[in-house]
């Protein structure tokens, strides 16, 4: 099991707490979560969306948990074209403007999600494997979002 692995991060977990134990007892999920966490911030094939954009998309995406831990885990590329991006303000550049609209919406509301909103990407100028790669990073973003704060609650209501 990856010790330190993002979730442990965000939820300042150590060794010592139940909770690490818990997940302990299930390393493949521990594992895979940290192995897809890196699969879609740092891929062998970047597709032409670099860490620095994905870094920022993860961050704009992260920012929605209002969880600072979580966030945290997403820190925002140095990067001045993606400062915007990445803070949640509207970039100028009309490409990122629609990657931002696209992160907002899958983050807040995802169930209103159409192919309205990928033929913007498209006609962004993403390809279909950009944007599959995209929401694969957005899917991870979600995901870490929720078991924090799942796990969250177990941990302040009691030992688990």
């Amino acid at each position: 099991m990856t010790p330190n692995d993002a979730i442990n991060a965000a939820l300042a977990l150590t060794p010592e707490d139940a909770l690490y134990a818990l997940r302990a007892r299930r390393p493949s999920f521990v594992d895979g979560a940290e192995a897809c966490r890196a699969s879609v911030l740092t891929p062998e094939e970047d597709l032409g969306l670099s860490s620095d954009l994905r870094h920022a998309v993860a961050h704009r995406g992260a920012a929605f948990a209002q969880n600072a831990a979580v966030l945290a885990g997403y820190p925002a590329p140095a990067d001045p074209a993606l400062r915007d991006l990445a803070s949640g303000a509207m970039p100028d550049d009309p490409s990122l403007a629609a990657l931002a609209r696209h992160t907002d919406m899958i983050v807040s509301t995802p169930a209103k999600a159409s192919r309205e909103h990928l033929q913007d990407l498209l006609s962004a100028g993403f390809t279909v494997p950009q944007i599959i790669a995209l929401s694969e990073l957005l899917a991870q973003v979600c995901y870490e979002i929720r078991i924090v704060h799942g796990l969250s609650l177990l941990k302040e209501t009691a030992d688990v």
